[in-house]
């Protein structure tokens, strides 16, 4: 999965965290019945789903580990490494980089903008290629 892909995704995973909190707090009820979390029985946007997106972007991130039924503990624990080091620099660089932008606007006293929007601009930005260089 291309870098741009992953800073999408990260920023989608925030953005629905931001949403389900919302509704969350609001207490927000749905007229035909349902709850916050889009359903009636729960289900929907909650965390499960939440979790969910984070589920499909760790499975299509990470690659299957072929280990050999004789290897040693250290032979295992430096394969999966090998494995999923890339990977997970990158999710935690999409991650960081997300966290990084939020920081910069509350820091700078940025009351004209909801993390959502600054989410948003990140996520023109990741679309420009902005974000296209580097590790």
């Amino acid at each position: 999965m291309e870098r741009a892909e992953v800073l999408k995704r990260v920023i989608g995973i925030l953005t629905e965290a931001q949403d389900i909190r919302r509704a969350a707090e609001s207490g927000y009820e749905d007229p035909d019945g349902g709850d916050a979390h889009g359903g009636e029985d729960g289900a929907g946007d909650g965390p499960a789903e939440t979790a969910g997106v984070a589920t499909m972007l760790l499975n299509e991130m990470l690659p299957s580990i072929s280990v050999p039924a004789d290897a040693s503990p250290q032979e295992v624990a430096t394969l999966v490494a090998v494995a999923l080091g890339p990977a997970l620099h990158t999710m935690v660089s999409g991650f960081s980089l997300a966290f990084t932008s939020l920081a910069i606007a509350h820091d700078g006293g940025r009351t004209d903008v909801s993390a959502i929007e600054v989410l948003q601009e990140l996520a023109l930005e990741v679309e420009a290629g902005v974000y296209d260089q580097g590790p």
